[in-house]
């Protein structure tokens, strides 16, 4: 068995059956007729994928690079290949005047991994700049390109997550960013920032998310850990007739979203420890691995913990962002005691 205990950020002691990297798309070709998550796991930097316990399968490290900038009249089309880390990228478009994901800054993971969870944060999410998404077909062996409508975008979703979850590996992603840059600064403490440039939306989310966030190469974590939950109205209306000042968005659905760390902290959880895994006492929408031996049993009782708690308090179900790695493959925490 190999150690992928440095393979995840969250850093949990687990091994893999083997451990292989994959510099090249034609290389993929021998995991034609498997399934992503079971047979194997593809990883990025391992920022949002959990080894709970040991993996009799083999872990395929993506290393594939690359990055280019072409533009027309109106906009500038951006790709990098899914092995980019993404906060790099972020500074090298900034580095290259192209604006608009100045928010994304110092989110965690690579190129390829941002469309799956379409990630999003302050007020931008990555889908409203996707154009299109290459990826490897397991189930044929051929190299495929979705658009952005062909993506099935969501909160935290996409059909990466669904039809596509177990035979489609991304790799490389195409932006369309719009030469006339539109500042978004109305979420959080970004609304204190008068007539901002680029560049100074991009420092104060990294100021933001430095102070809040801990350094995974320092305490082991796997970022936000549970999904900003959207709830109806009635739910909204009860929440804000105990807690005037609940951070609580309208979505275009008609829909309420929650702030999931708010509803932790609320349930007195912030700080809370069990078996060396806690929630952090700085964000309580990260858990985070605090004795550094800390094992795959304690996170699953940790993470029911908080689900099971904000429920009762709240009437509001939690889901992870993150994906949980078990013997057999991907499962979901509902499962994780089985």
């Amino acid at each position: 068995m190999n150690s992928v205990q440095n393979l995840h950020t969250f850093k949990l002691k687990s091994n893999a059956k083997k451990i292989s990297i994959i510099e090249d798309v034609t290389e993929l070709n021998r995991f034609v007729g498997k399934a992503n998550g079971y047979d194997f796991v593809v990883l990025g930097e391992g920022s949002n994928t959990i080894f709970l316990e040991d993996f009799s399968g083999e872990v395929v490290r993506l290393n594939l690079k690359g990055k280019a900038i072409k533009e027309t009249e109106t906009d500038y089309f951006v790709t990098g290949a899914a092995s980019e880390n993404w906060h790099n990228f972020v500074v090298w478009l900034l580095e290259n005047e192209v604006y608009g994901l100045e928010n994304l800054a110092l989110i965690p993971g690579t190129v390829g991994a941002s469309p799956i969870q379409n990630i999003g944060a302050y007020g931008v999410e990555v889908k409203d700049f996707i154009f299109k998404v290459e990826y490897f077909d397991l189930t044929d062996g051929s190299t495929k390109t979705l658009v952005n409508e062909e993506c099935f975008f969501g909160y935290r979703d996409s059909v990466f997550k669904h039809n596509l979850k177990s035979t489609a590996v991304i790799t490389n992603v195409t932006f369309k960013i719009p030469k006339t840059w539109v500042p978004v600064c109305t979420y959080g403490e970004l609304a204190q920032l008068k007539s901002p440039s680029a560049k100074d939306i991009f420092d104060k989310v990294v100021s933001i998310r430095g102070s809040k966030l801990p350094d995974p190469s320092v305490l082991g974590n796997a970022g936000s850990f549970f999904k900003n939950p959207i709830v109806e109205r009635n739910i909204a209306d009860e929440i804000v007739k105990h807690y005037a000042d609940a951070p609580i968005y309208p979505t275009l659905d008609n829909k309420f979203k929650l702030a999931a760390g708010w509803l932790i902290d609320k349930c007195g959880l912030k700080g809370f420890e069990h078996g060396g895994i806690a929630v952090h006492d700085k964000q309580a929408l990260v858990l985070v691995n605090k004795s550094g031996v800390a094992q795959g049993k304690a996170l699953k009782e940790v993470i029911l913990k908080v689900q099971n708690t904000v429920f009762e308090k709240f009437s509001v179900v939690l889901e992870t962002e993150v994906r949980l790695i078990g013997s057999q493959g991907e499962i979901s925490v509902e499962n994780a005691e089985q």
